[in-house]
């Protein structure tokens, strides 16, 4: 079972809920997510995309906008070079759209999850020459493309790069020494030297501080708002599916995002929204990371990413609404091999003598390839361990990796990176290439050179506010929304009420992974309590620890044995026309 832990960090929260018109305990949780000084609280509840930062910050921008305005004005080709997930495919529409908008002969090529792998390679490199392209814009990628953009050079391309991700190093004696590519210009937040106050942005953002910065010194910034506006949308669109940090920059442009995708212009979003069902009005970070973020990366899973960006760019709505539903049910494919191989993971590590393993390398070689980091996320969640799940590739062995905060995986990756044929990453997730014959030498050596304690590898659950049931009301629910967006590095805060008595429990869902509990607060009010997922661990949960009658007795309704310490979240249920507190349960034990 997880640690729980109050997160008790101090501050004057009477006044600071006094200067916002917040409540103590709407300050507490502020204070929890390490918001400070008065201007950042101000930002976090008020914030608007004029407290974004100036485009120019960003090292090498100035230079990149002379070489655009040089290639607009005399039409040379230019290619942008994308990547197949969400992130890589918004961001190829915001420079694909912004650059034609402001003129620019631009066309776009995201490469093929099993033929290319990640990334630039040479085989775009050459097929962008043949094709008398004058000048490759990588975006979500590049930054690690040190001998493809050198390749590109010597072929006489001209290379900008915008990217995100960590700057490849090699280390000597302590020592680290970045290596950056020898393209034309280099734009990426995390690179040395670079002023960016903010280095969480992902690549679409960066590619949008591009364009904003070129339409700036165009003079197109007010005739062209409602397209930066959209391009925008798509920026908070893979903010989330990209599960950058919701704070900061990405917090205000999220929140804008959300607002402006209610009303879009977009008609392959707005066709999203329709065939997966959901109530534009009611639209929120959920939906995108969830929902329809797996359906544009579902594409580039099991297909080509290129279907995703059609779908951005189609602007007939029949045919926007036929290709959304050809990706939901990509999407929905996608979802029933990953259970498959998820359940294979599961059996591999109890069964294969890989339980005492710190880091886990699990070898699924006939699983899809693109589903690795997927099946990974979720056998960290089972084991909270770092895991790298790989399969067997066109050329050797691929695999994906997901961590746990006490684990900076990139950083040991590079370790043993003598193994690697290809690696990237960050500090929780990351992606790799190996022969064959290094998969257990990798295993064995991830595991020797691991720091990680048994402490490390304890889930550790962090109540916002111990705070009894019977103290939510209507008005706190609503005062919650103005945490939203939830996500990343802003979680939903967790509640905790010691000992609740369960009075009743029944199974709800098409496929039973709901329970309805009725519980007892300590002023004998009744209250309905939601637990969603597979019921199975938490009945059999219940089951060791009171009995099974008692259990047995639950579910007629006839309980007053089963007490259970939970954390929960409230919201406001609206069923028929009727509106009621819920409670949401989180963790119990």
């Amino acid at each position: 079972m997880a640690k729980w832990f109050v997160t008790a960090k101090r501050a004057d929260f009477t006044k600071i809920g006094e200067t916002f018109g917040i409540s103590p305990v709407l300050a507490r949780i502020i204070r929890n997510r390490d918001i400070i000084e008065e201007e950042e609280i101000r930002k976090y509840l008020q914030g608007t995309i004029e407290d974004m930062y100036d485009p120019g910050l960003l090292k090498d921008m100035d230079r990149t906008v002379e070489i655009l305005l040089d290639k607009i004005s005399r039409r040379k080709p230019i290619r942008i070079i994308g990547d197949y997930d969400a992130d890589g495919i918004c961001s190829t529409f915001i420079l694909h759209k912004g650059l034609l908008q402001a003129g620019a002969a631009a066309d776009t090529a995201i490469p093929h999850r099993m033929k290319d792998g990640y990334g630039l390679n040479e085989h775009l490199v050459e097929d962008a020459f043949q094709s008398g392209i004058d000048t490759i814009i990588t975006c979500d990628n590049g930054i690690a493309a040190e001998p493809q953009i050198r390749l590109a050079k010597e072929k006489g391309m001209t290379v900008i790069v915008t990217d995100h991700h960590e700057v490849p190093y090699e280390e000597t004696e302590g020592e680290r020494k970045y290596i950056l590519p020898p393209a034309d210009a280099v734009i990426d937040p995390k690179q040395e030297g670079d002023a960016y106050p903010y280095k969480g942005i992902c690549g679409a953002v960066v590619a949008y501080k591009v364009m904003e910065a070129l339409y700036r010194r165009l003079e197109l910034t007010q005739k062209e708002k409602p397209l930066l506006e959209e391009l925008l949308e798509m920026a908070a669109f893979a903010t989330v599916c990209d599960v950058m940090e919701l704070l900061d920059e990405n917090r205000v442009i999220v929140k804008f995002g959300l607002s402006h995708m209610k009303n879009t212009s977009n008609q392959g979003l707005r066709a999203l929204m329709e065939v997966n069902g959901i109530d534009k009005g009611k639209l929120s970070a959920y939906h995108i990371g969830f929902v329809m973020g797996p359906c544009l990366n579902a594409t580039g899973r099991l297909d080509t990413a290129v279907r995703a960006l059609q779908l951005l760019e189609e602007e007939d709505r029949a045919e926007a609404v036929r290709i959304a539903s050809d990706l939901k049910q990509l999407n929905d494919s996608r979802k029933e091999m990953t259970d498959i191989y998820v359940k294979q993971a599961v059996r591999s590590v109890e069964e294969n003598g890989l339980m005492q393993d710190r880091v886990l390398v699990i070898y699924l070689p006939d699983c899809h390839e693109s589903l690795a980091g997927i099946i990974a996320g979720r056998i960290r969640e089972k084991y909270y361990k770092p895991v790298f799940v790989l399969t067997r590739g066109e050329e050797g062995v691929k695999g994906s990796g997901r961590s746990i905060e006490a684990y900076h995986m990139y950083e040991e990756m590079t370790r043993v990176r003598h193994l690697f044929t290809k690696y990237g990453g960050h500090k929780m997730a990351a992606g790799l290439s190996l022969e064959e014959k290094d998969v257990e030498d990798f295993r064995r050596e991830i595991n020797e050179v691991c720091t990680l304690t048994e402490s490390d590898m304890e889930e550790r659950i962090h109540i916002d506010v111990p705070m009894p049931v019977s103290h939510v009301s209507m008005e706190f629910v609503k005062e919650l929304e103005l945490l939203e967006p939830f996500g990343n590095g802003n979680p939903k805060p967790v509640f905790a009420h010691k000992d609740l008595t369960f009075l009743s429990a029944r199974i709800l869902g098409k496929n039973g992974n709901a329970i309805r509990f009725t519980v007892l607060d300590d002023c004998r009010n009744k209250w309905e309590m939601m637990a969603f997922g597979d019921p199975e661990p938490m009945n059999d949960y219940m089951k060791k620890k009171f009995g099974q009658e008692a259990v047995e007795r639950l579910y007629l309704g006839k309980s007053q044995d089963i007490r259970l310490s939970v954390t929960y979240y409230p919201s406001i249920n609206t069923y028929q026309g009727n509106t009621k507190l819920q409670l949401v349960m989180q963790q119990y034990q």
